[in-house]
């Protein structure tokens, strides 16, 4: 492709420091998703991807993605709008670092530009510090949702790197 994309990597460090976002209706609610269900993740994945480059995972095959779900420090949680699913979050734990990473964070085309981007990751953030990390951090990229950089900064995120790459 040999494209140049801009990938910044935000971090928050404080529970007290989120730029709350949470006024939504009772329409919507999050959930954890336990069982796991890999379809689900693929589901969103290929479908919120699409439209942002996401191609990594394109590849796996159905053990990759069990294996990935199933892996402890790996949690997935899903928007509802009352029964329709409208978008996602992944957590990866990294005890190591005590960390948790954002791995992936969209909303189906169809809930894009009503304001549940920063609902869902003002969710995420929450549900990050429920491990007690010292930080919670993400990396987006030019590739993705013209409002996503501005999303995670109106959250009470900052920048702590940025690097230019080519795909």
């Amino acid at each position: 492709m040999n494209k140049k994309v801009e990938r910044n990597y935000l971090e928050i460090s404080y529970l007290e420091d989120l730029k709350d976002s949470s006024n939504l209706s009772n329409h919507y609610s999050i959930n954890f998703v336990d069982p796991v269900d890999f379809q689900l993740n693929k589901f969103f994945y290929k479908n919120i991807g699409k439209s942002h480059h996401w191609v990594d995972r394109l590849v796996w095959s159905e053990k990759q993605w069990q294996d990935y779900v199933s892996d402890k420090k790996v949690k997935t949680y899903v928007l509802k709008e009352k029964y329709e699913l409208a978008g996602y979050f992944e957590l990866i734990l990294h005890t190591d670092k005590n960390e948790v990473e954002i791995a992936y964070l969209g909303l189906l085309e169809e809930y894009q530009n009503k304001k549940l981007g920063s609902y869902l990751l003002s969710a995420a953030i929450k549900n990050s510090f429920k491990e007690k990390p010292k930080r919670v951090w993400v990396h987006t990229c030019s590739l993705d949702h013209k409002n996503a950089l501005n999303n995670y900064i109106a959250r009470g995120m900052k920048v702590f790197k940025t690097e230019t790459v080519v795909i």
